[in-house]
């Protein structure tokens, strides 16, 4: 079983935070200045805290490939109850948008279809979401018996391991 961990932690971060706010009022979605990666990460954070609702360098991801399908969690600070809600109200919606075949979030967070997605729409009857609660956030955990589902579920999964990582976070 694969196991990436995305960690979006402060560490390392703090220090150009100020110059990534200042750049989000003038930089394009998914604009790339000279910085090449490191700003299209900047600008992906950004979609990402306006999709979730919660500070993406404060938080850490885990996009898990599982024989029957995958899990995503989200977590964010010990102690800051107000980003805990706020990731469970995400999360919990995250179950009910992707049961109806709808993947416009991490959609408008990527600004493109997200692999996967087409077929995990597509397949919405064939597979079953859940969410449960875990310390600082939660877990949206994907089952499915559809092999072509499982894959879809995968492709999906290392699409966001992969757009998730950037130099200074890391991907496992």
């Amino acid at each position: 079983m694969k196991r990436a961990i995305v960690a979006l932690g402060l560490a390392g971060m703090l220090a150009c935070g100020a110059a990534l706010a200042a750049q989000e009022h003038t930089m394009a979605p998914g604009h790339v200045h000279a910085g090449g990666r490191d700003s299209a990460f900047a600008a992906l954070q950004a979609r990402g805290q306006r999709v979730m609702g919660v500070d993406q360098y404060a938080s850490l991801h885990h996009f898990d490939d599982l024989q029957d399908g995958g899990r995503i969690q989200l977590q964010g600070k010990a102690g800051d109850a107000k980003a805990t809600a706020t990731i469970r109200e995400h999360l919990r919606g995250i179950v009910r948008s992707f049961a109806a075949g709808d993947f416009s979030d991490p959609m408008a967070v990527h600004e493109r279809v997200v692999p996967g997605s087409a077929v995990m729409a597509a397949k919405k009857g064939a597979i079953r979401y859940s969410y449960r609660e875990l310390p600082g956030g939660g877990e949206v955990r994907i089952r499915t018996a559809d092999r072509d589902a499982v894959r879809a579920v995968h492709e999906f999964l290392a699409f966001q391991r992969g757009d998730h990582s950037s130099p200074g976070h890391t991907a496992r």
